[in-house]
């Protein structure tokens, strides 16, 4: 067996923990956090390469860029359905190398395309659909952590793991809008476009938006196949995983993370879009970022203070905080005889994404528990039945962790094109935000139903 394999780990076991677990959990925690920062830059990538497109010579209706926009979030979120069983069957060490190494193919793919503006807008779709890649390495990096970590840190080792891999969406549209501004690779990257702001001549090198990650790929690929593990007991087939379709709270935790991280990675993909359609004479570029990291920096928060809270009770406050702010949203929107406010609107926004980051932060914190609590009431009263217990009750959470985000991405693709149908259908987006609020409440009820209220069933 390959010295990367840890035959023997138990984490509950407190001796085990404080002299070798939490070294090696946290060595592979940080190892994979870089990973996972990149497989959010390059799935969001399109999130602020369309709004340049047109200084690169590209000619789009606004419709196109929406789809180009939201084409990432939905091959990503399909991906990761199957991405969410892969950790057990291969090993967390070996698909994360293998997942991140797969990301060279959307960001030279970009890197080469983004350079010629004759480039067919099929095949631009193409590229967009295969940024899903990065998105489908969440479920998988999700899954793969929470093998590590004891109970009682499963939501701060989650929620780091999230958090600072979400940042990936604010570095990806930080950092793309100053490295298509120079040469930094010089010749290698090819000639810049062309364009004219204000009657005065600009270049743009728009290819560097895809050429900037491959030296950041190939180094977390190196480090995650020499530096990370497998875990022996963590290994299960396809079909020991396939029991949380049968179980009731895998559905309900799905709902609601399509409520926290949905919103999260949905307003980031169509946010700068919508700043740009509603408040025309703003640079979205600078500002789209700031939502995104607020989100990000939040995410740890939550899943830290629903250890010490409880991640239901959270939730709640979350899905009812987020209602208020998304009618502060519309309350700062363009309206007839009024232009908007474009401060309180993107104030209500970074509102709205530190809300996301919290949530995203407590649902994840409540699905272990749910899941070691069902097992072990299913179980005997042995100390063998209990230990298989919380071995079954961790592959069903890590497998409930990687679907949960699967199905959650999915609002990454629904939102923009919300955003994009309610101002074709009505000329705004009032709509499509009403119809959001109506969801949280749908949400917030489920929470307080199953987990929070006296009688619940499963508190957590």
């Amino acid at each position: 067996m390959s010295s990367h394999v840890l035959k023997d780990w138990q984490p509950e076991n407190t001796a085990f923990w404080q002299q070798t677990g939490e070294k090696v959990a946290s060595r592979n925690l940080w190892i994979s956090i870089f990973a996972l920062m990149l497989a959010f830059s390059v799935w969001m990538l399109w999130s602020v390469v369309v709004v340049n497109l047109d200084k690169a010579g590209f000619n789009f209706s606004k419709n196109q860029l929406f789809w180009l926009t939201a084409l990432p979030s939905l091959s990503g979120a399909t991906l990761r359905i199957f991405y969410s069983f892969l950790v057990p069957i291969f090993g967390g060490r070996k698909w994360t190398a293998i997942s991140t190494a797969s990301l060279l193919i959307p960001a030279l793919g970009m890197g080469f395309a983004l350079g010629d503006p004759t480039t067919s807008y099929p095949t631009l779709l193409v590229l967009a659909l295969l940024c899903g890649l990065g998105g489908g390495n969440f479920s998988s990096s999700m899954s793969n952590i929470s093998f590590f970590f004891p109970k009682a840190k499963k939501g701060f080792a989650t929620g780091m793991n999230a958090g600072i891999g979400n940042l990936g969406v604010s570095v990806v549209q930080f950092l793309v809008p100053v490295v298509v501004a120079s040469a930094i690779f010089g010749a290698l990257s090819g000639e810049p476009h062309t364009f004219v702001k204000a009657g005065v001549e600009k270049h743009i090198w728009l290819q560097n938006a895809g050429f900037i990650w491959v030296p950041f790929i190939i180094a977390s690929t190196v480090l995650a196949w020499f530096g990370m593990n497998d875990i022996a007991d963590a290994k299960a087939s396809f079909a020991d995983q396939a029991v949380i379709f049968k179980r009731k709270h895998n559905w309900i935790m799905c709902w609601l993370y399509v409520g926290t991280f949905g919103s999260f990675i949905g307003f980031s993909a169509g946010l700068a879009m919508l700043t740009k359609a509603l408040f025309p004479d703003v640079n979205p570029t600078q500002y789209a970022f700031l939502g995104p990291l607020v989100g990000a920096l939040t995410r740890p928060i939550g899943g830290w203070v629903s250890d010490k809270l409880g991640g239901a009770r959270v939730t709640l406050v979350v899905f009812f905080l987020m209602m208020l702010a998304v009618m502060g949203v519309i309350n700062f929107l363009p309206h007839a005889g009024s232009t908007g406010n474009f401060q309180g609107f993107l104030s209500m926004f970074i509102i709205l994404f530190a809300l996301t980051g919290i949530g995203n932060g407590s649902t994840f914190r409540m699905i272990p528990v749910i899941f070691l609590t069902e097992r072990q009431r299913a179980a005997g009263t042995s100390e063998a039945a209990l230990r298989q217990a919380t071995l079954d009750a961790g592959k069903e959470s890590a497998a409930v962790l990687g679907f949960s985000g699967a199905i959650g991405a999915y609002g990454g693709f629904f939102i923009p094109k919300s955003f994009g149908s309610s101002i074709a259908a009505t000329g705004a987006p009032d709509l499509a935000l009403y119809c959001f609020i109506g969801f949280y409440l749908s949400c917030l009820l489920v929470t307080w139903w199953f987990y929070v209220r006296k009688a619940a069933n499963m508190p957590c």
